[in-house]
């Protein structure tokens, strides 16, 4: 039953996804921002066997699929186009182009989408039951930016795969501490770095996790072989960007004067507080702003949180293991938030909003649940106004003048849009606002220790 239940889920997502090919990026364009340089990448690699794009511009290669003017990304690397945007994600589409050009690459990526969320699903089982995991998934895998990064040549969805596979398999190694459940776990994360190498940090919580349950499990040997695992991935990948790029990384290849964060130490990280807020709030690119079904997610990671304290899973066994499930969960998607506020150079580009939390949004399902669970009818409020939403930016890029990247439209607020802060140079109240939201949970997690502390005694 659940077999069935899994792949109508993924049929389902696969063919919501696909539907949204063809739709444009902006003006005549199917493709914005990033996605020409990967999808030229790709081609080069098809034809060639290389990725330097020198030949690919002089031939102006891109109005394939691309009809604007395309100027090469970075800078020469040993008199080479090798563009920083890396070979990782050219690569893993490059079969799906030499098949059917870009248009198979969109299809190719939404089933890894539709894959991504389908494994969301399952580990949504393990802290919870049906109907709330499905909800959960379903309200997730229809909101507005899910359905705009299904086709997207990017690799966040794709990451987003990769951690929920490493995720599901890790999570079996405390009772299967067997060969085949490690390796494809850690197969799953050794992939991460070429995506992109940001998502190491995130992959990281679950490579700890799983060393520490074989080491549990009494496996030590296998535990390091696990690692080797990434370890080798990781050393190949730095040493295939030193011969393309120059350095450990493809942002190596970055024009003179760029950094791969944008930011300087220390002052330029601390600066960037405020977007641990703005990510889910700003009007523009804020993710509650198009997809507010995720304000469960941090309901159910406070609530998480606060079973932890009261200690009561230390009594039953099976609540033990679901709490660290949960626990480990909210910690990758936490992960991600981080890199997202603090290393990800800006907040808005030529993508749809909230693009560097996509990775970990389908890693989120299973806190979704947890909060649809306590909150079932919120839940399924919320769940409405996203699926609705979807509706409506699928309608108004699709028949109207709007696009996924620009304009979009007000989807799901309308005119209420206007009240959110927009977090931008020259305004003070949205920085001041998230400075209170700060202060604000920072009390309300002291205060709540506080009480603890004191009824501890009388335990």
């Amino acid at each position: 039953m659940r077999k069935r239940r899994v792949a109508a889920l993924w049929l389902l997502l696969f063919a919501v996804y696909a539907s949204t090919l063809g739709m444009h990026a902006f003006g005549h364009s199917e493709y914005g921002g990033a996605e020409p340089h990967y999808l030229l990448t790709a081609k080069s690699l098809v034809e060639d066997g290389n990725p330097d794009l020198r030949d690919e511009y002089a031939q102006h290669a891109y109005r394939e699929f691309y009809p604007y003017g395309l100027k090469p990304s970075g800078s020469l690397t040993n008199g080479r186009a090798n563009e920083p945007q890396g070979v990782g994600l050219p690569l893993l589409i490059a079969p799906a182009y030499a098949i059917a050009g870009a248009k198979g690459v969109e299809v190719f990526l939404a089933m890894v989408a539709a894959l991504a969320v389908a494994l969301a699903y399952l580990l949504a089982l393990r802290v919870v039951p049906d109907p709330w995991a499905l909800g959960a998934t379903l309200a997730v895998g229809l909101s507005p930016p899910l359905l705009a990064y299904s086709t997207a040549v990017y690799p966040d969805l794709p990451a987003a795969a990769a951690l929920c596979g490493g995720l599901l398999f890790a999570l079996r190694i405390p009772d299967s501490p067997r060969r085949r459940t490690g390796w494809t776990a850690f197969a799953f994360l050794a992939l991460l770095p070429w995506l992109a190498p940001q998502y190491l940090i995130p992959g990281l919580a679950v490579a700890l996790f799983g060393y520490l349950a074989m080491r549990t499990a009494r496996r030590p040997i296998l535990a390091i072989t696990c690692l080797e695992i990434v370890g080798f991935s990781t050393a190949l990948y730095v040493g295939v960007n030193e011969g393309l790029y120059g350095g450990p990384t493809p942002y190596s290849a970055d024009a003179p004067g760029v950094t791969a964060t944008g930011a300087s130490f220390p002052g330029g990280y601390i600066e960037r507080a405020y977007r641990l807020v703005a990510l889910f709030i700003d009007r523009n690119y804020g993710l509650l702003r198009w997809a507010p079904i995720f304000a469960l997610a941090l309901f159910g990671a406070w609530i998480v949180w606060r079973e932890r304290r009261s200690g009561l899973a230390r009594a039953i066994p099976s609540l033990r293991v679901e709490q660290t499930t949960a626990q480990l969960f909210a910690v990758v998607a936490g992960a991600q938030l981080l890199v997202a506020a603090f290393l990800a150079p800006t907040m808005t580009g030529s993508w749809f909003p909230a693009r560097h939390l996509v990775a970990v949004l389908p890693v989120a399902v299973p806190l979704v649940a947890i909060g649809v669970r306590r909150l079932p009818r919120v839940g399924a409020l919320l769940g409405a106004i996203g699926v609705a939403a979807s509706i409506w930016v699928y309608l108004a890029v699709r028949v109207g003048d709007f696009g996924w990247v620009k304009p979009l439209p007000d989807a799901p607020f309308g005119p209420l849009t206007s009240l959110l802060p927009r977090f931008a140079h020259g305004t003070t109240y949205p920085f001041v606002l998230a400075g209170a939201i700060g202060v604000a949970l920072t009390a309300l997690v002291a205060w709540t220790e506080l009480g603890r502390s004191r009824r501890a005694p009388a335990a």
